[in-house]
């Protein structure tokens, strides 16, 4: 029994040490990337030969790249709303619908996840260019929400799948209608849920640049797209501080949405 114990401990320590090295590896270059955005420098040099606050200044003063952040929470916005308007409903048909074809369509909604973006990308710039839609808010919410879509149906899916359905079942005895008890019982138990689908969203178009450098313009960009066509012309720390604008709003999501998951796992 000792011996076991044994194993099991250095196994723990094995693994910890495993995790700890890919977290270093992973996380190690966006540290370099947050201290280049603080670069006196003209140009992207490590070690900073000095520190300054200017890019963030520039960042959120020059109209160019004020735009590129505003459309990208126009847009990200946009995509959240729209995701929970699709994602509700259809959790609920692909969680408590019995009908034929619901493992097909439930694969249709999830193909998102499993098809490259570069192709999803191509295809839709292709149907843009048809209808007239190239380089329009449209276009972009349109691509965004087809990758969107599916984050906020797996959440909300989820919470769908632990919650009590006999709660609902007795507000239904009680003389509430079918609509009424969900509107009432389910939907406010299953919030975080949404809210976390809805996040999940915001945070896939907020990052999305693929899709978006096929639908974008010189005169309507996202963040991202913004980024790598400066980056192609230029080093500037500006650059650094965007990125940096970047992992700090997806981070501050990432820890907002498991804060809303946490009260619901502990139930």
């Amino acid at each position: 029994m000792l011996l076991n114990r044994n194993r099991r401990g250095a196994q723990f320590y094995i693994l910890a040490a495993i995790t700890a090295a890919v977290m270093v590896y992973l996380l190690v270059p966006l540290f370099f990337l947050i201290v280049l955005s603080f670069n006196e420098s003209r140009w992207l040099a490590f070690p900073p030969p000095g520190w300054t606050t200017r890019w963030f200044e520039e960042l959120f003063t020059n109209p160019s790249w004020l735009a590129s952040i505003v459309n990208s929470i126009k847009i990200g916005f946009v995509v959240m709303v729209f995701s929970l308007l699709l994602g509700v409903p259809t959790s609920f048909a692909l969680v408590r619908g019995k009908f034929p074809g619901k493992t097909a369509l439930n694969a249709f909604f999830t193909s998102p996840l499993i098809v490259p973006v570069i192709i999803i990308a191509v295809a839709l710039y292709g149907l843009a260019l048809t209808f007239g839609l190239a380089g329009t808010f449209t276009a972009f919410i349109v691509a965004h929400l087809i990758v969107a879509l599916p984050f906020a149906i797996i959440c909300i899916s989820s919470s769908l799948m632990t919650f009590d359905e006999s709660l609902e079942k007795a507000a239904m005895i009680c003389g509430a209608s079918k609509l009424g008890a969900i509107w009432r019982i389910t939907l406010p138990s299953i919030r975080p849920g949404i809210f976390a689908g809805g996040l999940f969203a915001f945070l896939i178009s907020w990052d999305e640049v693929v899709l978006a450098i096929f639908m974008a313009t010189p005169a309507l960009q996202t963040l991202p797209v913004k980024i790598w066509v400066t980056l192609r012309a230029d080093l500037s720390p500006v650059i650094a501080a965007a990125s940096t604008l970047l992992i700090v709003a997806t981070m501050a999501i990432v820890l907002l949405v498991l804060a809303l998951r946490r009260p619901q796992a502990e139930r």
